[in-house]
């Protein structure tokens, strides 16, 4: 019996800094830490998660690297990806800012139905004293403006994190194998070279 019934491919997608490989190893691993060096290219990670109807899903991860100059490889990383969060910092309104053509590129790159949900993390940075700089009302007007679900989270003490990447994963599932009596709609194939549970590709320069 396979320990899986579906794999989903997700990328975590936003600025350099904003916590997405935080919020990964948080998710996957449970774990987190405060020196984490920035993603060099692309890595990704997995975890199985069980559906109300009992369908075990393995969702693949990938943590894309932020920084411009790696913008050519991980553009073809987005290919086959079914979910995407899309990740600012509250405490940099520039990450904020850079949504909007983080979602174009997502739009250029993905899925047409590629199901997203934006993510407002480091909250815990608030509580130290550190300014917060996206506000709420900010961040629920661009939410609503895209029809994207939204939720802060933080990497650090786990807040959210679940939840986040469980509303990606059961948005998928039910718009693909729920509404449609268990039927696949048109959801593309996701091909995997190697199940290691954690890989880094290089990138070059």
């Amino acid at each position: 019996m396979a320990a899986f019934d579906h794999l989903f491919k997700l990328v975590l997608v936003g600025d350099s800094g904003v916590g997405k490989s935080g919020l990964l190893s948080r998710y996957t691993r449970n774990t987190f830490s405060a020196d984490e060096k920035s993603t060099i290219g692309v890595e990704f990670a997995t975890r199985i998660s069980q559906m109300d109807d009992g369908k075990k899903i393995k969702a693949q991860i990938w943590d894309t690297a932020g920084q411009e100059r790696y913008r050519a490889i991980t553009n073809a990383y987005y290919r086959g990806a079914l979910g995407a969060l899309l990740v600012y910092d509250v405490t940099s309104f520039a990450s904020f800012e850079n949504i909007p053509r983080w979602l174009k590129e997502l739009r250029d790159h993905a899925n047409r139905d590629i199901a997203l949900v934006l993510i407002g993390n480091k909250v815990d940075m608030l509580e130290k004293g550190t300014t917060r700089e996206v506000s709420e009302e900010a961040a629920k007007r661009l939410a609503e403006e895209y029809d994207l679900p939204w939720l802060e989270t933080s990497a650090k003490t786990g807040d959210n994190v679940d939840e986040s990447f469980s509303k990606v994963i059961k948005t998928i599932y039910n718009q693909g194998f729920v509404r449609d009596g268990g039927a696949k709609q048109n959801l593309p194939s996701v091909k995997v070279n190697n199940d290691s549970g954690g890989k880094k590709l290089a990138c070059c320069n």
